[in-house]
């Protein structure tokens, strides 16, 4: 997730179990390739895949819990040790033998009964789990109720196998920052090439579905936080418009962009888990914009013709920009022409160039947001205020390789009603009448371009690199949808695209995604390689 840097550069030029080292595993195999991910008796099958086990009785909830559990144990805590996990939920298998008992009975909440998934470690579970987005300094915060999010969940019977690692505080702490890594969990490490960011902030929540640890899971994004962890894991991710999901009851950064959305090895798959998470929530405002817009069901858009007939707007400055990449988008263009789409080349990625407002946007309300979610929490800091001194009196263990210049430039700002706030969030928000006037005077469908460049490598020192990609970044500025894709790979390194449209056009962008995603057929299971 890029917004640590452009807060700092005033562009989008592109957010325990563990205890593994940075760059602590060994390869078992002589070529680099770990031989731990064969044989899983539940690799790569979908939600419906397993939903077909269980209505067949080849296989319970229970039992494909169980799978899952020794997976994490073999693949995230041991062998490649991608540390994608932060905290297992000690109650997995009680729940799902609660629900086996009322499939026995005849009683099926839905699609995704029995279904075993991962959810970020900064939404609230009223269990024995913790809520900490990666920090130490809320270990031991036990919510008192779930959130929303999680209660809408719980109701269509899945079963919450534990909480993945993340970048700390969203990659809301310091401008060089390395993703997924927190003073909690540790460095998760991408499964495709082990040396190779995951990107983030919704790191193990990618990195888990693409190794096969769950069928899918819940991230959540500010800026780039669902769609580069699927791009750079070769898994879908869909940011859905802000208001769809509520937020109360998640770790905030920004009211105005915040949104949880589903991650998944599959369009269908991640189609599924977005019908059980929209709701209208009293608590969170902006959910009521969602009412007749919203369906419990996504998966009635799938077609394979969605593309027929469609215009798409391309990025034109991403077709000569680096030749791998190039190849891979020019490939992506002539997929969405054979199934009948008119591409147009636009330019729409300026829409995420608006100077120092976008960072002083999430300033303003990252403050005010934490403020509030910390002041009713149960952690040992009340304050963005007594956060910052827990880190720095603790800076050991908090900060061993980067700061908190984010936090601490934060905590400098005022409330919502400044008139700073007031003016970088109109710039903000005019992306949306951007991107409804783009779409509307070339009578575009949807806006795509890759949605980032190639991962590069986990650097401790200096942080993350960014390529200068990330298309999905004006739909995050307008709270408008993206779906993520794989798009193929560039040395053994995946891609995915991004797709972008108007506000609640989770549907139509669905259906043009799933109908790449059938053409093109990018997804595949990671080798574990250890470097390129």
């Amino acid at each position: 997730m890029q917004r640590r840097k452009f807060i700092h550069t005033g562009s989008f030029a592109s957010l325990s179990l563990l205890g593994i080292g940075l760059f602590g595993f060994q390869s078992s195999s002589t070529n680099g390739i770990s031989k731990q991910e064969n044989g899983f008796k539940l690799d790569e099958l979908g939600v419906e895949d397993l939903q077909k086990m269980m209505k067949s009785g080849a296989m319970n909830s229970q039992q494909i819990v169980k799978l899952y559990l020794d997976r994490i144990a073999e693949i995230d805590k041991k062998g490649p040790g991608i540390n994608s996990v932060i905290e297992l939920n000690p109650d997995a298998l009680k729940i799902a033998a609660e629900l086996d008992k009322e499939r026995s009975a005849g009683k099926i909440r839905g699609p995704l009964h029995g279904i075993p998934i991962l959810i970020k470690d900064n939404i609230d579970t009223a269990d024995k789990m913790q809520t900490t987005a990666g920090s130490i300094a809320l270990e031991g915060n036990i919510a008192k109720s779930d959130s929303f999010l999680v209660k809408q969940l719980r109701k269509a019977g899945v079963v919450i196998l534990g909480k993945t690692n993340m970048s700390e505080w969203a990659n809301f702490r310091s401008t060089r920052s390395s993703s997924g890594w927190s003073s909690r969990g540790g460095q998760t490490k991408n499964p495709y090439i082990l040396d190779r960011s995951p990107c983030g902030s919704s790191s193990g929540s990618g990195v888990s579905v693409a190794a096969n640890l769950c069928a899918i899971s819940i991230g959540t994004e500010t800026n780039g936080s669902i769609a580069c962890p699927a791009s750079m894991n070769n898994v879908v991710g869909i940011k859905p418009t802000v208001g769809l999901v509520s937020r109360s009851g998640i770790i905030p950064i920004s009211k105005t962009q915040d949104t949880a959305g589903p991650l998944g090895r599959t369009v269908r798959d991640a189609a599924l888990l977005l019908g059980a998470m929209t709701g209208v929530d009293p608590d969170d405002e902006a959910t009521s914009a969602s009412q007749g817009k919203a369906f419990s069901d996504y998966t009635q858009f799938l077609k394979a013709d969605g593309l027929t007939g469609k215009r798409i707007g391309i990025e034109k400055s991403f077709l000569k920009k680096h030749e791998g990449m190039d190849a891979l988008f020019r490939e992506a263009i002539e997929t969405m022409k054979a199934k009948g789409a008119t591409i147009v080349e636009v330019d729409f990625i300026k829409f995420r160039s608006l100077g120092s407002a976008t960072g002083e946007v999430l300033e303003y309300e990252f403050k005010d947001g934490l403020n509030a979610y910390l002041g009713k929490a149960n952690g040992k800091v009340k304050s963005l205020e007594e956060l910052i001194k827990f880190n720095t009196d603790n800076s050991a263990k908090a900060m061993p390789i980067f700061q908190q210049e984010l936090l601490e430039s934060s905590q400098k700002r005022g409330d919502l009603k400044s008139p700073g706030y007031q003016e970088a969030y109109a710039k903000v928000t005019g992306v949306r009448k951007m991107i409804d006037d783009l779409l509307t005077e070339q009578n575009l469908d949807a806006l795509c371009g890759p949605a980032t460049g190639p991962s590069w490598c986990i650097d401790p020192v200096n942080g993350d690199f960014w390529t200068g990609y990330g298309s999905y970044g004006p739909a995050a500025l307008a709270g408008y949808p993206s779906v993520t894709v794989p798009m193929g790979f560039v040395s053994e390194i995946p891609v995915g695209i991004s797709f972008l449209g108007k506000a609640y056009n989770e549907g139509p962008l669905l259906s043009i995604s799933y109908a790449y995603e059938q053409m093109s057929k990018k997804r595949r299971a990671p080798k574990f390689i250890r470097s390129i």
